[in-house]
């Protein structure tokens, strides 16, 4: 599921190993694709969150719904991803972003994506080089079939709200869940009986995952150590969650599920109920 420097650039230039940068910025959407072309690590091809990772949004569906199975399955062949590849995945925040796509790979069936551990600042604190060449994708047959076992909708959080046999864990900042700032969406505060795990709590300092025996001790903690497969996942828009599912898969943890829309789909009605205590 990780990958190190080292590794990663004894396969720079291997076709069956597929790179993406998934640099993102939620306050400035150009950012991203401004640092991919200034640097990236050789080979790598640009993702841009809001439109290869992202479907077409309603007011109703959440500020990154996902995109149809077979539009991102097409997004992939068109970089060279086949059923055979290895996908690669980074981004320079501990892998908020970059999990999105390892993620969406798991979910139409191809397992061999990997996340490079601390992303590009470890890359280049290892002294590994960068490239401002953008290459040359050579399109692929590949097949997906997304997994809908993998998900939760709205309706799904709304029908088990209070069920403490299924867990919710709020992958955003401890202040955004507590509702004393929000930033991005209309509404704050969190879903009620949701516990919070800022995505950042896997991470060291340099921005690599903490040991995975650590990882799994605090996430059964805060699941009360119920079954994996009943945990559930949010954060603003179903990105950041992403990277607490990868988290939990890392440590041994497997089957959590992913709400997609988010806390963003969430408010969008205003007959869903909202926690705006603090607590």
């Amino acid at each position: 599921m990780l990958i190190n420097t080292e590794n990663l650039s004894k396969h720079l230039h291997d076709p069956a190993w597929i790179i993406f940068d998934c640099r993102h910025d939620l306050f400035d959407l150009s950012k991203g694709e401004r640092q991919y072309r200034e640097g990236h690590i050789p080979g790598a091809h640009f993702v841009n969150i809001d439109t290869d990772l992202s479907g077409e949004k309603t007011g109703r569906n959440g500020r990154h719904p996902l995109p149809s199975p077979a539009a991102f399955t097409a997004f992939l062949a068109r970089h060279g991803v086949s059923n055979t590849s290895t996908i690669v995945t980074y981004d320079d925040v501990g892998g908020q972003f970059a999990s999105r796509l390892w993620w969406m790979a798991r979910w139409i069936g191809l397992s061999n994506a990997v996340l490079l551990d601390g992303g590009i600042p470890k890359w280049i604190a290892d002294g590994h080089p960068l490239s401002a060449e953008v290459p040359a994708p050579v399109p692929a047959p590949l097949r997906g079939r997304a997994d809908p076992l993998m998900l939760w909708n709205a309706a799904d959080v709304l029908a088990h709200i209070g069920d403490t046999n299924f867990p919710l864990i709020d992958a955003r900042a401890a202040e955004r869940y507590r509702g004393e700032i929000e930033p991005i969406d209309p509404v704050a505060g969190h879903i009620p009986g949701a516990a919070n795990r800022f995505y950042k709590s896997n991470l060291n300092a340099d921005l690599t995952f903490r040991p995975a025996d650590e990882i799994r001790s605090e996430f059964a903690v805060l699941t009360h150590h119920k079954p994996a497969e009943n945990v559930v996942h949010y954060c603003g828009s179903g990105v950041t969650a992403c990277a607490n599912l990868f988290a939990m898969e890392y440590a041994g943890l497997s089957g959590s599920k992913l709400f997609a829309g988010s806390w963003s789909e969430w408010v969008s009605d205003p007959a869903r109920p909202v926690n705006q205590s603090g607590k």
